[in-house]
């Protein structure tokens, strides 16, 4: 149910995920792996998480345990003999602490390791070129970098402007994937036809216009992270394409036949209220729990408005400012005006405003109320 839905909150707690699987039955008996990673592989092949090493009758890959906001999901890989929860054999199916797990003669017990813990506000105020002084932007900080090195997907939730773009590349700066790219894909600004090429690539002659191959977002991030920026346009009919490339992390071209295997983090971003789109039927729940691992909402600049002073502080000491237009300073009567704004277009908004100052404020140092614009 959707009322049962954990959301994690900045301003509280985060839950970090991880489970062991012991082999408690076979050849393979003692053999056992714990780990926080999204998914664990199980069988016979040795770049698995769990390697059955004895065992002849489970598969190279037999099964996958993956971490979803509803629980944690056994998935069969096309075993040869397929694979059983608690005697009964399954496709996928969520499991259970001390759930059996059986695979080719092996025997494997599930155990959840979660744990919930605090998130302190962060001290420095400052993380990868965003400032806030405010307890709601340390907090915010402060989850940032508990659940960057987690390589898990991630839903960024704010209003337009409130910086979700800095906050996908702050995670994967601080990721164990930051040598490898950040590809951003702005989900509401690609035109519907061309939405299903942009995110899983095609090949030459697919569709009028496609006169060469081209990889789509996903195999462009390849060993880096995507970004989604405002999910909630998807279209509703791509939403199950997209559903199954995370779960099986492999893509096939628009037009194409070879299936081509994806290994990225994903994070998604969006301004609306993705369970109230569920509810009215606009977004699949399914792709809603398979991305929100970990929830972030950013708060807007409205709830914290003491940042203000300390963003155009940030802003004005920049070197092409500085060089371009000399050391400027807001008078406190102009400061006073900014504060008490609403800013219903957030940072992005405050931005402009500072760009249209810079503009037609004369040579003076300060910065008064008749160099604002209107509002």
């Amino acid at each position: 149910m959707l009322g049962e839905t954990q959301v994690v909150d900045p301003r509280a707690t985060v839950k970090l995920h991880k489970c062991r699987l012991l082999v408690t039955s076979g050849p393979d008996t003692g053999r056992s792996m714990a780990s926080d990673k999204e998914r664990l592989r199980c069988g016979a092949h040795p770049g698995n998480d769990l390697v059955l090493v004895e065992d002849r009758t489970a598969s190279r890959h037999h099964f996958e345990v993956q971490y979803t906001e509803r629980g944690y999901l056994l998935v069969d890989l096309n075993s040869t003999n397929g694979t059983f929860l608690d005697g009964r054999r399954i496709e996928r199916a969520y499991l259970s602490p001390g759930s059996q797990i059986r695979a080719g003669s092996s025997v494997i017990t599930f155990a959840p390791l979660d744990e919930e813990v605090a998130v302190e506000p962060d001290r420095e105020g400052e993380l990868c070129g965003m400032v806030g002084q405010s307890v709601k932007m340390r907090q915010v900080f402060g989850l940032i970098k508990r659940i960057a090195p987690m390589d898990v997907s991630v839903i960024i939730q704010g209003e337009t402007g409130t910086g979700k773009e800095l906050v996908s590349s702050a995670i994967h700066e601080l990721s164990g994937r930051k040598k490898g790219p950040m590809v951003v894909l702005d989900c509401g600004a690609i035109p519907p036809n061309l939405i299903e090429s942009e995110l899983f690539g095609h090949e030459k002659g697919a569709f009028t216009g496609a006169t060469s191959s081209r990889p789509g977002a996903f195999e462009r991030a390849q060993g880096g992270t995507i970004f989604l920026d405002e999910l909630g346009e998807l279209r509703l009919d791509l939403q199950p394409k997209l559903l199954r490339v995370l779960e099986n992390r492999e893509v096939r071209r628009v037009g194409g036949n070879d299936v081509i295997e994806v290994d990225c983090r994903v994070i998604a971003a969006t301004h609306r209220d993705l369970v109230k789109e569920i509810a009215a039927g606009n977004f699949r729940e399914d792709l809603y729990f398979r991305l929100s691992v970990i929830h972030i909402q950013l708060p807007p600049l409205r709830q914290r408005r003491d940042d203000i002073p300390l963003i155009l502080k940030q802003a004005l000491a920049e070197p092409e400012v500085v060089e371009k237009h000399g050391r400027k300073r807001f008078s406190a009567e102009a400061l006073g005006l900014l504060m008490a704004y609403a800013w219903p277009g957030n940072v992005r908004e405050l931005m402009n405003v500072l760009s249209h100052v810079l503009t037609f404020s004369d040579e003076g140092e300060e910065i008064l109320p008749s160099h604002l614009p209107p509002r």
